[in-house]
């Protein structure tokens, strides 16, 4: 990957990680989104390198589609990321409780 193909901001980085790990194009990403499949890898490309950052609406359906939650994308720190990646895989009931018991830990 050239310099110029880095992504260029938070968002950018985290989509691009995610993505390649559930081994996604950035079509297949766009098309989920209700993005026009002839126009859905320039705007996740776009998006990715940090060139147009997308309104939030937009960040949350690339969030659900990626399987992430919203503050993931935004999180400049890779282990509060994981953290947060992780509570997101939890059952909804118990998301709260272990962010709770995580939160204690550090009071």
């Amino acid at each position: 990957m050239s310099l110029e193909d880095q992504p260029s901001t938070v968002v950018g980085r985290r989509m691009r990680a995610r993505r390649e790990e559930l081994g996604w194009s950035q079509e297949k990403v766009g098309v989920l989104i209700g993005i026009d499949e002839s126009s859905s890898r320039a705007r996740i490309s776009r998006y990715e390198l940090g060139v147009h950052e997308p309104a939030i609406a937009t960040a949350r359906l690339i969030a659900d589609a990626l399987g992430v939650s919203l503050p993931y994308l935004y999180c400049e720190n890779d282990a509060v990321a994981h953290l947060l990646h992780a509570l997101h895989q939890l059952p909804s009931e118990q998301q709260a409780r272990r962010a709770e018991q995580l939160l204690a830990t550090f009071r």
